[in-house]
């Protein structure tokens, strides 16, 4: 399902370059994000079966900082292929890198025999209900829902603060600024998804990494250039921290069983992406209505306002903190044999 939605977002991309008029581009680029949206949770839901509790952190972390390299590269490449070859040649060229890719995950990835279950409507919603009920997975989705959009605001509008409120910084280092913390949290998501795996309780690392950038972003309409440029790296650390953790805990709750683990992982991030862009366009609104300072301290606000819930999640213990047996200890996502929060 996850190569396959990989495959679908590349075709799509590479139709896009081709696209006659607006309309068409419009369709596409849709079909593009219907694919992304279908390969993100049930790719990282594969990629954890691979390895047993106690050990999927770091990989987790891996995972999604992999994301974000990959869209600070596309924004690279892709303006600059837009720049030499146009905007077609860059959007083509990106849905060409995205077919590869998909083959090449096909012939590395180990094989994984099909569900035997019954896929009728009535099983799916069966199987679904136990995630769709979970009070932890919601609390969850909601808690880091400030916090997304707060990392969404700073990827999307640091540069046009920069522009209008420091116009005698270099463009170069308002870009680059974003772009440092997006690198940073390669290293990040692994250290936190390792560090929480030995956590009693998953909960602190990711309500403290939150609160600290949180606090964070409200400070960046207070300080100046060389005081932000150690900020971006904390943030961008500390981001990778949070949605290592963030992914993690679910793996852990025991309603959350094989393939109810992708699915909570989609209903977190469905939350919070459509909540974190409703609070997105609060922050323009703001930032033009009332200015850019107060904008800041709204989205640090709200990376805080939100955090608290945090504590409806029952307390999370990594594997390396709950006594198993040797062979629970080295089954995969998906067994149902995995600690108890």
């Amino acid at each position: 399902m996850s190569l396959a939605a990989l495959a679908v977002m590349g075709t799509f991309a590479v139709a896009s370059g081709f696209a006659p008029n607006w309309y068409a581009l419009l369709a596409f680029r849709f079909g593009v994000g219907a694919g992304a949206a279908m390969f993100f949770a049930p790719a990282l839901g594969l990629v954890a079966s691979y390895f047993p509790a106690g050990s999927r952190g770091p990989v987790i972390g891996l995972y999604n900082a992999g994301f974000s390299v990959g869209a600070a590269a596309g924004l690279v490449l892709g303006a600059l292929l837009g720049a030499v070859l146009g905007w077609g040649w860059a959007l083509g060229l990106g849905g060409v890198g995205l077919v590869i890719a998909a083959g090449a995950a096909a012939a590395v990835l180990p094989h994984q025999d099909p569900p035997t279950e019954s896929s009728t409507f009535s099983e799916l919603l069966r199987r679904a209900r136990p995630v769709l009920r979970s009070r932890p997975v919601w609390a969850l989705a909601v808690a880091i829902t400030g916090l997304w959009a707060a990392f969404f605001i700073v990827a999307q509008f640091f540069v046009a603060y920069a522009t209008d409120v420091h116009p005698t910084w270099p463009l170069a280092v308002a870009v680059s600024l974003p772009t440092i913390a997006i690198l940073v949290e390669v290293v990040g998501g692994p250290v936190g998804g390792l560090f929480a795996e030995r956590a009693r309780d998953m909960r602190l690392p990711l309500t403290v990494a939150g609160a600290t950038c949180a606090a964070g972003i409200f400070l960046i309409p207070f300080l100046a250039l060389a005081a932000l440029v150690a900020l971006f790296v904390l943030l961008g650390f500390l981001e990778g921290v949070v949605f290592a953790v963030l992914y993690l805990v679910p793996s852990y709750f025991p309603e959350i069983q094989g393939e109810g683990f992708a699915l909570s992982l989609a209903l977190v991030n469905g939350v919070q992406i459509f909540g974190g862009s409703a609070i997105a366009v609060a922050f323009g609104y703001i930032a033009v209505g009332a200015g850019y300072t107060f904008a800041w301290i709204f989205a640090g606000a709200v990376g805080l306002l939100t955090l608290p819930l945090v504590l409806l999640v029952p307390r999370t213990r990594g594997a390396a903190n709950v006594p198993v047996s040797p062979l629970a200890a080295n089954d995969s996502l998906g067994t149902g044999d995995r600690a108890a929060p």
